[in-house]
């Protein structure tokens, strides 16, 4: 399968019939990656609720329920029990969030790296905001809300509501992305750094050692445990706090 850039993105091909009006679907590397890691997520939902029991349990089954506990936990400390029926969808959120902000540690293109995933999960969320907001108070009180608290101000109400998926969908890329490119830059710099300091011994030695990047040993690690893990994780937590927040507050009016 050949491969094709569009608009900057790396694309292997494409897949479906053409559809007159709509072109053919590009089957892009995020992607490819966002179904692994959709993959990863269902295996492991099934190993861990497979043969549950309700005495003696296992070490496995005492992992899921540890979980389910801190999923419900997090949602209704944040929204209330009359909001627990949201507690599938946020803990869905903060697994795709969390195992596709890792799976860049096997060596893969992060789907958090591109800005379209993160546009897709906070467009999901602001419809579920709106839709709360109109239950809440009206299709005619969500539309008269931007009037308020003078008429004058109703563009920028209007702005406002919208920038609230690009802040959360604008904050997690740049963070993720930002983790990236920082560690190209130390890799990249710790290379031209080993080139030079090995390259001043004299003789093959010094030639043979200049080529090898001895430096990009052990300290990428470090600060990978840092961008990846630590900022991976928080990043996923930060962006579902932000939803239950947004939800719960539409539902007051």
């Amino acid at each position: 399968m050949d491969n094709i850039n569009i608009s900057g993105a790396k694309v292997y091909g494409y897949i479906g019939p053409d559809i007159p009006g709509l072109g053919r679907f590009p089957l892009s590397e995020t992607l490819i990656v966002s179904w692994i890691v959709m993959l990863i997520i269902t295996l492991l939902c099934i190993y861990l609720t497979h043969n549950m029991k309700v005495e003696k349990i296992s070490r496995r089954q005492a992992l899921a329920e540890w979980l389910v506990e801190a999923a419900n936990k997090f949602v209704i400390g944040n929204m209330g029990p009359g909001f627990a029926y949201f507690v599938p969808f946020v803990a869905a959120l903060f697994s795709l969030s969390v195992f596709s902000n890792l799976i860049g540690l096997l060596g893969v293109r992060s789907p958090t790296a591109d800005l379209n995933t993160e546009a897709g999960w906070a467009i999901v969320v602001f419809v579920i905001i709106t839709a709360q907001k109109i239950k809440a108070g009206g299709f005619g009180g969500y539309l008269l809300g931007f009037t308020k608290p003078i008429p004058l101000l109703t563009p920028f109400n209007v702005l406002s509501e919208l920038s609230t998926p690009i802040s959360m969908a604008c904050r997690h890329f740049g963070n993720i992305l930002s983790g990236i490119v920082i560690n190209g830059l130390i890799y990249a710099a710790l290379a031209t750094a080993s080139s030079e300091l090995f390259g001043l011994i004299p003789g093959v030695v010094g030639k043979v050692l200049s080529t090898i990047p001895i430096l990009d040993v052990g300290i990428p690690a470090i600060l990978s445990f840092y961008f990846d893990w630590f900022t991976g994780v928080m990043q996923a937590y930060i962006f579902c706090m932000l939803t239950t927040m947004y939800i719960a507050n539409a539902a007051e009016g």
